[in-house]
């Protein structure tokens, strides 16, 4: 349950401090003093959109503080396993809303991730909005409410699992079910293409090192006219002229001489280098010279060869790409030719991927066919108790053919509030007052099945009336002896039967306007419930207030823990 809550600088709450104990907690005032704001608060906390819009006009933050007791085993556990183990029983939750657009989540006191820190709420409370009994409007809806209510979850997703394996299997069927035509045309294609490059025969590295071979084959004259002038020069010389080499001798034997005749002429090793080095020079050169030939023709064959490479670029930017792109349609070509033998495989896989899915689908229904027996049964009763003890609800199923996401088939919700009136689709017959019933009668049996300790009600009572508001009241005091309860009522007879009353009132202070929430005495509840009464004799709506509230505490339990105090 929730302990304690502590909102600052939220919308138009300044600061509010709330002790919470367990039992019925109603919030009463007039419409815009900021009661759906205390619950979008608590939205925010369990981890839901955070807007800077929220943040109190001329503040920098809003913060949003919880404390939880009393956690079910699956919290205590997700809470464990996440390395934020409960302290004491206890789990601390923070949220802060920065104007720079920056939010801040901490559990146990530790900042953490939003995606982390929501999966770690999940379970905490539970919130009916003003609208959600709409979604009982909505077909797609009514299963998985049937299987919340039945506990079902896991046999769920175990057929889920099933049936998308049992997908998988028929997509890989429809991707080779192609006409024969169609697949002689690709297999032609392909063969023709595979050919193609075969013929070629691309080796990895062969344009690069062909292009290269062009050019210097393309410059062969000038390269011979090049090395043949670089040899005699620096060898053999020519007429009237010494070699390079040959003028080196004569330079290293005058120095060698001087070294002899000077002690301090010491460069002689210098040109010993120099002299061995052209040497080895010349030999280089002359290697590149006698060994510099070519076969005529051989340059046409390597444009040729370039040509068809160039040809096999529409499969890849480079050789490498050829190959790897060769391989893959050769493997396409293979599945081709041996599609009869995927198709057995794929047939026997689909059976046995069936069989798997029936088998799971069969159990889940039969224990849908269970449950919706017990909600019909279970609905009648607590209808009954809400007013509608002509009514009648009904679970159908409608079968999916082919093995499907939710099973082997579909639920619906069917109603009818008057005697002798055939069940219809809900969406159809439900008024607005009816759908709120029937909503409250849903989560009262919710409430004996779900591990979540906190319900919130949000104007549950919108669209009842007459006797029916005093039933509603009593469904929800019997719900909260089970749960901690929280409802917004703008109906007396709803509050009545609360365990602990709080009213929320705007205040306009100067030039500022805040919500301010306080817990109310019993004089103070009992001045509460005559202005929600109303009407135009004060004495008479205080006495009926005192009526209301003296009828509303006989037979009903109160809960001491529920005692509060809010700034």
């Amino acid at each position: 349950m929730l302990a304690e809550l502590h909102v600052e600088n939220f919308g138009l709450m300044e600061t509010v401090r709330l002790n919470l104990g367990y039992g019925l907690t109603v919030y009463t005032g007039e419409t815009g003093a900021g009661k759906s704001m205390l619950i979008d608060s608590l939205g925010v906390l369990l981890g839901g959109r955070a807007s800077t819009d929220l943040i109190r006009h001329g503040e920098t933050r809003a913060r949003i503080e919880g404390v939880f007791e009393d956690l079910p085993a699956e919290c205590l556990l997700r809470l464990k396993e996440a390395g934020y183990p409960a302290e004491e029983g206890q789990l601390f939750l923070f949220r802060e809303i920065n104007a720079t657009g920056k939010n801040i989540c901490r559990v146990q006191g530790r900042s953490i991730p939003l995606t982390l820190y929501r999966s770690l709420c999940v379970g905490l409370v539970d919130i009916h909005g003003q609208i959600e009994h709409l979604s009982l409007f909505s077909p797609e809806t009514h299963q998985d409410l049937l299987d919340a209510l039945g506990g079902l979850h896991e046999e769920v997703q175990s057929v889920n699992q099933a049936a998308k394996a049992y997908q998988r299997v028929i997509r890989r069927e429809k991707e080779l079910s192609v006409s024969e035509e169609e697949r002689q045309k690709r297999e032609e294609f392909l063969r023709y293409q595979i050919e193609e490059i075969d013929r070629v025969n691309p080796i990895p590295g062969e344009e690069e090192d062909l292009i290269q071979e062009k050019k210097r084959l393309s410059n062969a004259a000038r390269i011979t006219s090049l090395v043949s002038e670089a040899y005699g020069a620096l060898y053999e010389g020519s007429s009237g002229k010494l070699a390079a080499f040959d003028m080196l001798g004569q330079t290293r034997k005058a120095l060698q001489e001087l070294e002899r005749l000077d002690d301090e002429f010491t460069i002689y090793e210098q040109i010993e280098s120099i002299y061995y080095a052209a040497e080895d020079l010349a030999e280089q050169i002359r290697t590149y010279r006698d060994n510099f030939e070519f076969e005529p023709g051989r340059l046409e064959q390597i444009e040729e060869r370039l040509i068809l490479l160039k040809k096999l670029h529409r499969y890849g930017a480079n050789i490498q790409d050829i190959l790897e792109k060769r391989e893959t349609m050769y493997q396409e070509l293979e599945q081709i030719t041996h599609v009869q033998e995927q198709f057995e495989t794929i047939h026997n896989e689909k059976q046995t991927a069936r069989q798997a899915y029936e088998i799971l689908a069969e159990r889940l229904s039969s224990k849908r066919q269970k449950i919706a027996r017990k909600i019909e049964n279970g609905l009648s009763v607590e209808l009954a108790d809400l007013g509608l003890e002509k009514s009648r609800f009904e679970v159908r199923f409608m079968p999916n053919e082919d093995p499907a996401i939710g099973g082997a088939e579909t639920a619906e919700f069917y109603f009818s509030a008057n005697f002798g009136e055939p069940p219809k689709p809900l969406a159809k017959v439900a008024s607005g007052g009816e759908m709120s019933r029937l909503m409250l009668a849903l989560k009262s049996l919710l409430a004996k099945v779900e591990s979540v300790g906190t319900f919130i009600f949000d104007e549950v009572d919108s669209g009842v009336g007459g006797r029916t508001i005093h039933r509603v009241g009593e469904k929800l005091a019997k719900i909260a002896q089970d749960k901690q309860v929280f409802c917004i009522t703008h109906a007396a007879q709803v509050a009545a039967f609360a365990d602990a009353h709080y009213g929320i009132i705007k205040e306009v202070n100067g030039d500022r306007t805040r919500t301010i929430v306080d817990s109310l005495s019993e004089s103070q509840r009992i001045e509460e419930l005559a202005r929600m009464l109303g009407g135009g004799e004060i004495e008479i709506t205080r006495k009926h207030a005192q009526e209301l509230w003296q009828r509303s505490r006989r037979g009903t339990r109160h809960d001491a823990r529920c005692s509060n105090r809010t700034v």
